[in-house]
């Protein structure tokens, strides 16, 4: 089911009585990268996904978008369902925007989820290359960008193997207003470094990682990530920095088994 939340396509999957997972997508994708996950997880949870604004279904209103827009929006639409504690599941941007929520307003969430992402920052060089980004699709469309930037998110095996889904991925998110994408290569070159933030979470955290991630490679997200007390970290096999679409079923798996212990933890402390 489709609904509109502040002029944001929000979709919705499973029981709304159902313990909520949010899903938050990476950059330049939209919702639609998560069908594998909620498809999943919508027999036994309340699966909420959306299209972040600028992103997809979702206007880009005046393009004039940040981190913390974001963060709102997603507060909005948590605060809108009625969402008690959800399980906030985010890639790589959408880890930016959960990591940023988990720092302004901990008690809303019972656990996270954090795929492919970064707790850092952009340092001068990453700032840079967002503002050519930016420049290159004034000069040449959004096209061009995105079919450059896009196959860097994905393992060879997935290139090599899944050709044609591929381009089909490509072409969906070339179709996206340019402002939206604009925009939200503003709001990450602009956002702020949560690393602090970390050592003061106290909920339980899974984060996973692509074995072929190479823009956020697995083993120095684990040194940084290691600041979070109740961490939880997963390799996922042959697959780059798109995991859930590359390997959806060891990316299920592995939220499986993290969900499955949560309930535990639940039960014991009943």
């Amino acid at each position: 089911m489709k609904k509109i939340i502040d002029g944001l396509s929000v979709f919705l999957e499973g029981q709304e009585s159902a313990q909520p997972i949010l899903f938050v997508h990476g950059f330049p994708y939209d919702h639609s990268m998560w069908k594998a996950q909620t498809e999943e997880f919508s027999k036994e949870y309340f699966c909420v996904s959306y299209d972040i604004r600028g992103l997809g279904e979702s206007p880009a209103g005046d393009g004039q978008l940040t981190m913390e827009s974001f963060v709102d929006d997603l507060e909005t639409i948590i605060d809108d369902l009625k969402l008690k504690k959800p399980v906030l599941c985010g890639l790589s941007m959408g880890g930016y925007i959960s990591l940023r929520a988990l720092e302004r307003m901990p008690g809303k969430f019972s656990a996270a989820i954090l795929c492919d992402t970064r707790a850092e920052a952009d340092n001068n060089e990453g700032k840079l290359k967002r503002a050519a980004a930016i420049k290159r699709i004034n000069a040449e469309g959004l096209a061009a960008y995105a079919r450059d930037f896009m196959v860097t998110c994905f393992s060879d095996h997935f290139k090599t193997k899944e050709q044609d889904r591929l381009r089909k991925i490509i072409d969906h998110s070339s179709r996206f207003d340019p402002l939206g994408v604009k925009g939200s290569l503003v709001a990450m070159l602009s956002r702020t470094d949560t690393t602090a933030a970390l050592e003061k979470i106290d909920i339980p955290i899974l984060l996973t990682f692509g074995e072929q991630d190479a823009l956020t490679p697995p083993a120095g997200m684990r040194a940084v990530f290691q600041k979070i007390k109740h961490a939880q970290f997963v390799e996922i096999k042959g697959a780059g920095h798109m995991s859930p679409v590359e390997n959806p079923g060891e990316v299920n798996r592995s939220i499986h088994d993290f969900l499955d212990s949560l309930r535990g933890r639940q039960e014991k402390e009943i």
